[in-house]
């Protein structure tokens, strides 16, 4: 789709950008549990979700998010542990496909698949209509409608009747426990919709493609 109308109404950094601290890292402190549905503030300004986290072919800890809500080298600190500190940085930041990989710091993140009732358990093909999916974003919780599937043709993107909000984006898409893709955009105010997401098929692709980080990743 146009991603210049996309990001007009962008569901989360451009529209999110919330001043917040990331106070001081306690290495004592125990590793902060992170998965999909999870909240994250980057570079100290902008407030997004994390859709999912898991690892890749050469073991490292990493993450997704949405491409919009940082470049490569952005910090990244737990929205539920400030005071941890940083405990991820963006590693690849996709600008086409918007969407982003975190390295996550293994001594302060405890990986799960589970966030609040919104569980991962594998990654699948694009949702089509009229499969119903779900989401799980910081900010406007746990929320479901129909998938419209891929409107404009793009074999990158589908189109859901999901509520989401500024905050949201990177959420997780989901159709039962298996991740679908992520959010994106919404094309209205409030939570009319629809919302606009990359499909995880088009990302895990470019990812392998690339070969760096988060190549060959596998969720929990």
């Amino acid at each position: 789709m146009n991603r210049s109308l996309a990001r007009a109404v962008t569901a989360g950094a451009a529209l999110a950008l919330v001043p917040l601290g990331a106070g001081a890292a306690a290495a004592q402190d125990a590793p902060v549990p992170l998965g999909g549905g999870s909240g994250i503030v980057v570079d100290n300004t902008a407030q997004c979700t994390v859709t999912t986290i898991g690892y890749d072919a050469a073991g490292s800890l990493v993450g997704l998010t949405a491409g919009h809500c940082g470049d490569a080298g952005a910090t990244v600190v737990a929205e539920r542990d400030h005071d941890l500190g940083v405990v991820g940085r963006f590693v690849h930041s996709d600008p086409d496909l918007d969407y982003a990989v975190i390295q996550f710091d293994p001594a302060k993140v405890m990986p799960v698949n589970r966030v609040g009732n919104a569980t991962i358990t594998g990654i699948g093909a694009p949702a089509q209509f009229p499969a119903v999916v779900c989401k799980k974003g910081r900010t406007s919780g746990e929320t479901c409608g129909v998938a419209w599937g891929d409107v404009l043709n793009t074999a990158q993107e589908t189109w859901t009747q999901l509520c989401v909000l500024e905050g949201d984006s990177g959420a997780p898409v989901m159709v039962g426990s298996t991740l679908v893709g992520m959010v994106n955009a919404y094309l209205a105010v409030g939570c009319l919709g629809p919302e606009v997401g990359t499909t995880m098929a088009a990302i895990v692709h470019d990812l392998n493609a690339r070969g760096s980080v988060g190549a060959g990743f596998h969720p929990l």
